[in-house]
């Protein structure tokens, strides 16, 4: 696993924790520092490879939906106005203190949840109808929450009433309110685009201090290629895995048995050979760019 805070000049600065992808540091007058890494992570590993300029898409695809998201729920951007080594890649946030769920809508069956359906006709005790395919639209988009693992550990799908032990009905109805209510609206936007939004995942804390004291606010990422899975509208067809703007084309090349690697193995993936860094990237720039309407700089 390969997490290397210190390629950022940031000497006024202290580090205070590393995930996967991102970085967190603190001022010294206390603000919170959030810098996104070209860092790519699969199958919870870190790989020993970056794609260029993923840092910079990630920000700023997520500030452009932050910014439209906001009439349903408040987010933790506080100010873009960082330090040049790390511009367009950092963002100084509101501190939270973190509910420990990863919020997951789904509206395609796909992924982890393709699999729960196969194995039980549902996904984290939410009920499906019989004959649903690899990529079928499902009824209505359904809350599928899953733990928030620490760093190298897996995500595990857990039920609704699991979330309710952990946090409490009242916190956690207002998770699964708020986190398909986002998700309708983001799904809605990206088909005027020609984008499915088949499932993506948020993070949400609670305001300590300031305008969104004792709120539900929305934090880390959002509708990213990293956090959801985007499809382009004019090649979906249920039945096989679609086409993606996301990071399913590493996951793809490191379970092809070009990459030599047993995902079972428990040793760490290879470096990704520069055609799938270049074509990842691609996917990152053209999801942004169709996405916004904006081209990517």
């Amino acid at each position: 696993m390969i997490v290397n805070p210190s390629q950022w000049d940031l000497p006024d600065y202290t580090h205070v924790y590393s995930g996967k992808v991102r970085d967190l540091y603190e001022s010294k007058d206390g603000r919170l520092l959030f810098v996104a890494s070209d860092r790519i992570s699969a199958f919870d590993w870190v790989l020993p490879s970056v794609i260029p300029d993923k840092g910079r898409i990630l920000t700023a695809m997520s500030l452009w939906w932050f910014s439209r998201l906001e009439d349903i729920v408040p987010h933790h951007i506080i100010s873009t106005n960082v330090p040049q080594s790390v511009a367009g890649r950092a963002t100084f946030c509101e501190r939270l203190e973190m509910l420990p769920v990863e919020c997951v809508a789904r509206g395609y069956l796909s992924g982890s949840g393709l699999n729960d359906y196969r194995a039980s006709g549902s996904i984290c005790g939410v009920g499906l109808p019989p004959g649903l395919k690899d990529g079928s639209k499902l009824p209505k988009p359904i809350f599928t929450p899953a733990t928030k693992a620490k760093l190298g550990d897996h995500d595990e799908n857990v039920t609704f009433d699991e979330v309710i032990a952990a946090i409490g009905a009242e916190e956690a109805q207002q998770l699964r309110r708020l986190t398909l209510s986002v998700y309708e609206t983001a799904a809605r936007m990206a088909a005027a685009r020609g984008i499915i939004l088949a499932d993506t995942k948020f993070e949400f804390g609670i305001g300590i201090r300031g305008e969104h004291r004792g709120e539900v606010v929305l934090a880390d990422e959002v509708l990213t290629p990293d956090s959801s899975r985007f499809w382009p509208a004019e090649t979906w067809e249920p039945g096989h895995a679609q086409p993606s703007f996301d990071k399913q084309y590493v996951r793809d090349w490191l379970l092809s048995p070009e990459s030599g690697w047993d995902k079972n193995s428990g040793e760490a993936p290879p470096a990704l050979p520069d055609d799938v860094i270049e074509k990842t990237r691609e996917r990152y720039v053209a999801a942004y760019e169709q996405l916004t309407g904006k081209k990517f700089q």
